[in-house]
């Protein structure tokens, strides 16, 4: 049983990561050809980089994940603060569906009735050509606060009440209490609902592919287009380094996670002793 149980984990991970892999390999393959591999070099990583286009395309997407997920971490964060200080248990219920609707909802729904919202709501005010980068962030901004709450609410539930009243009790304005007492233990769930935001927006392509427009193109959109044409290696190259950058900085988060970890529990040691 024990070794079946490891083939079959052996057999997952390879069918999850065997892709990522094989387009790891395949960038720094000399010949360009699928075919085979002839030897290792940079050179598609160099033409990447000679690539306006796709530095460009590269720019608008970090510059659209970095905004969206700060502005769905701090809406979030507010939405979910309000949710958990509610004292109607049937409001709770209620926000908390509603909140879910947009992670279950199909994402060429979401796309397509966010871009008939911008385009109706563009022709009742008398604008032109309202799709671009604005429509986008708030497209982006949207899709990512359920995700944000999500990962907010159950860290509302763990934290302890007498704190707050605590610190009600001793003087504190419900805003102190709030910066002093609930933000720093909150402050796990909110890191996480930033990456996740982040990391959301930046892979995201259905939606943005209804709400963009041929002057602002993400990354995603960019390599969409080209594999309507012969796939250049340097989109593998670029793939590549999207594939370091976010395992970095999930490496980062969980080193920072642990090393709160450690430092609650031992501080929990001391005052055991004590």
């Amino acid at each position: 049983m024990k070794f079946l149980s490891r083939f079959y984990i052996f057999i997952i991970f390879a069918i999850l990561y065997a892709p990522i892999l094989l387009v790891i390999l395949f960038s720094f393959n000399a010949s360009g050809s699928l075919s085979h591999f002839s030897g290792f070099s940079l050179y598609w990583y160099k033409d990447l980089f000679r690539n306006a286009e796709a530095i460009t395309a590269l720019k608008n997407s970090l510059i659209l994940a970095v905004s969206s997920s700060l502005l769905a971490t701090i809406f979030g964060t507010l939405a979910a603060f309000s949710i958990a200080h509610s004292k109607n248990k049937y409001y709770q219920g209620i926000m908390r569906s509603v909140s879910n609707i947009p992670m279950m909802n199909p994402d060429i729904v979401t796309g397509v009735s966010m871009m008939l919202l911008f385009v109706g709501v563009a022709a009742m005010i008398g604008l032109g050509d309202v799709l671009g980068m604005w429509t986008m962030l708030i497209a982006h901004t949207t899709f990512n606060l359920p995700y944000v709450i999500l990962s907010i609410l159950p860290k509302f539930k763990q934290m302890d009440k007498h704190l707050i009243e605590a610190a009600l009790d001793l003087g504190c304005t419900p805003t102190q209490t709030f910066f002093r007492i609930e933000l720093p233990s909150i402050l796990p769930g909110i890191i996480s609902g930033l990456m996740m935001s982040f990391t959301l927006s930046l892979d995201d392509f259905v939606i943005s592919h209804f709400v963009s427009s041929p002057d602002f193109k993400t990354l995603p959109l960019y390599i969409y287009n080209q594999t309507a044409h012969e796939v250049k290696f340097s989109m593998y190259a670029l793939c590549t380094l999207m594939i370091f950058a976010i395992l970095l900085l999930l490496i980062a988060v969980n080193v920072a996670g642990g090393k709160k970890d450690r430092a609650e529990k031992a501080k929990r040691l001391k005052g055991g002793k004590r």
